[in-house]
């Protein structure tokens, strides 16, 4: 009796195993680079300045001209169309017309 209950908990523990193994792998894989990626994105929205070239996650590219809080006003084309949009919305800093981030 005693060795049956024994097998049981060996049994047990080694069921949990590939269910862990699977949470360990989707962690590393899905949800830190994920996380790792927002924190890149806070802080580059936390250091925009008047001047820097923007894209907005709507595509739309401009220059910042003014910061007021969580309010900046770009610039935008020729014309020197100002728009006044939320720090949420810029998607990424832009060097001579792409995405900082494709210049690496």
């Amino acid at each position: 009796m005693a060795s049956a209950n024994a097998g049981g908990g060996v049994a047990g523990l080694g069921s949990l195993i590939i269910p862990i193994a699977f949470l360990a792998i989707f962690y590393f894989l899905a949800i830190r680079p994920q996380r790792k990626r927002e924190k890149q994105i806070r802080e580059m929205r936390g250091n925009l300045k008047v001047g820097d070239e923007v894209i907005t996650i709507g595509g739309i590219h401009g220059k910042i001209t003014k910061i007021k809080d969580e309010i900046l006003t770009i610039e935008v084309g020729s014309d020197k169309t100002k728009m006044d949009i939320t720090k949420w919305a810029v998607g990424s800093l832009a060097t001579n017309g792409k995405p900082a981030d494709q210049d690496k």
